[in-house]
């Protein structure tokens, strides 16, 4: 049996105790297929948010104190617990998001891959290291290291429930944080479940805790003092956040969405890019920030792409369940992809599948469009649905100055036989993180940072930079010996001094 995390000395006795003062109110998780009331959760209020980060204070001074090895331990005793249990957590994700139930196994495979790398790299990546002095400063002995910032705050979505915020909680943990997350009031069962696994391991030590409730809840949260904000969500409200954050100058990191492009050249392999293609844009109902919203083709293959994605769209169909994918998780954002549908056509595009009666009753069966003015929001804006826009460019150049011609640069993807081809293809795009030959491949590699420029976000999330962003860098340069060019002194010496020009000309000016 594999040794568990010891069980002793968790306790602290200065944790505050949870406030008695009741909560604002309750509200209703539901599940989209059918409108089922899941289960109540509470609305938690400014003073039940600042308990809870107060609780938190608490916890971090524990967590920190483990050091890497000691919290290894409790980490991975939690990845064991969860994955135990992974089936569980995936009927809940598709319970209160509506996705099918494979795909929300998916989901909590990949989230618990990340869990794992940043738990085994956290030492690795964040001891401190030595750096190197040079020569003018030889007689110090310089390091940097990466200190927990403390307490966390993590707002995340509900359309990846587990894989997003996870991306946050874990590298954050990992880091040395505690954590307090607020989730989508779409998917509070799914949040609750995760930090109950924790607490079961750790009763008195809050470590990771939830608050519940709407937009109020996750306003409370931003003010109540936290030393970091991780925001995943529109860049509307990525704003907003990053405003009240500004009032304190409270650091966060966004994931503000997408309008991912996929380039197409006529050495593709039609077959696979058409099937990545459909993947990316309808997966998930299209609620899936980082898909495909356009594609661009070159001319020559145009018409055969356009063939082959008619005929694998079609052959999608949504549904509550035994179906391609579910509905829409917020109902609300159907009214968003009508609008964008009805621009596209108003601006002279086609529908070669679907079309505005392919949206009723809370789901969307697939719609691709062709032939799409640039200036259409179907083409500027995050539509966020199973939806995509496929058009036609000259050359792959024309495919990328179109694809970065959007406020957004999260991912983009690039399919051509050429290596060296799609390698500069893909750093000139504008975006954080590009696949070549694959739609999502990065998901699955927890090495790579992940996050986007402009109305995408900034920071990053995952890998070695994941680690860092829950972090504060620690310099520090110890003197060794006495400097032979004393220059740190109001008593500098001629001769110190004709030396330090020598060295500047004759080092550095040559």
């Amino acid at each position: 049996m594999p040794q568990q995390a010891e069980t002793t000395d968790t306790s602290a006795g200065t944790t505050p105790l949870p406030s008695a003062e009741p909560s604002p109110g309750t509200f209703s998780s539901l599940d989209p297929r059918t409108g089922e009331v899941l289960a109540e959760y509470p609305i938690h209020g400014e003073r039940d948010v600042r308990d809870a980060v107060e609780r938190a204070r608490s916890a971090a001074q524990w967590w920190k104190g483990l050091g890497f090895d000691g919290r290894t331990k409790w980490l991975l005793d939690w990845k064991k617990s969860m994955a135990r249990d992974g089936e569980q957590l995936a009927r809940l994700v598709a319970d209160e998001t509506g996705k099918p139930y494979d795909d929300a196994l998916l989901e909590v495979m990949l989230a618990i891959e990340h869990l794992d790398w940043a738990t085994k790299n956290a030492g690795k990546v964040l001891r401190r290291r030595k750096v190197a002095s040079g020569l003018v400063s030889a007689n110090q002995a310089s390091s940097v290291g990466y200190e927990p910032m403390g307490v966390v705050g993590v707002i995340g979505p509900w359309n990846y429930p587990v894989y997003t915020p996870m991306g946050s909680v874990s590298y954050a943990m990992a880091a040395g944080n505690a954590v307090v997350f607020k989730p989508s009031e779409l998917t509070p069962g799914v949040a609750v479940w995760i930090a109950e696994k924790w607490a079961a391991l750790v009763p008195h030590q809050p470590v990771l805790q939830v608050v519940t409730g709407d937009g109020s809840t996750g306003s409370a949260l931003v003010a109540a003092g936290v030393d970091k904000i991780a925001f995943t969500g529109s860049a509307a409200t990525g704003k907003r956040v990053m405003a009240a954050c500004a009032e304190t100058l409270t650091p966060i990191v966004v994931e503000a969405g997408g309008k991912d492009a996929m380039l197409v050249d006529s050495d593709a392999d039609l077959e696979e890019a058409a099937g990545f293609a459909v993947f990316g844009a309808m997966g998930n109902a299209g609620q899936t920030c980082a898909g495909v919203e356009r594609i661009y083709v070159v001319d020559s293959v145009y018409d055969d792409f356009v063939r082959l994605v008619t005929d694998k769209a079609k052959a999608l169909h949504p549904g509550p369940k035994d179906a391609s994918y579910g509905p829409m998780t917020m109902t609300s954002q159907s009214d968003v992809v009508r609008r964008h549908v009805q621009d596209a056509l108003d601006k002279g595009g086609s529908a070669v599948v679907g079309g505005l009666d392919s949206i009723k009753d809370g789901y969307v069966g697939p719609i691709v469009l062709t032939n799409v003015p640039e200036n259409s929001t179907a083409i500027c804006e995050e539509t966020f649905g199973p939806t995509v826009v496929v058009n036609k460019v000259a050359s792959l150049d024309e495919a990328v100055t179109r694809a970065n011609g959007t406020a957004f640069g999260l991912g983009a993807s690039v399919f051509t036989k050429d290596a060296g081809k799609a390698m500069r293809v893909a750093e000139a795009l504008r975006v954080g993180v590009v696949t070549i030959g694959s739609v999502l491949g990065f998901a699955g590699v927890a090495a790579l940072p992940f996050g986007g420029v402009g109305d995408s976000g900034f920071g990053r999330i995952h890998g070695a930079d994941g680690l860092r962003e829950f972090c504060r860098v620690k310099s520090i340069a110890r003197q060794r010996f006495a400097a032979p060019l004393n220059l740190l002194t109001m008593e500098r010496k001629k001769r110190d001094m004709l030396v330090s020009a020598w060295m500047l000309k004759n080092r550095h000016g040559r």
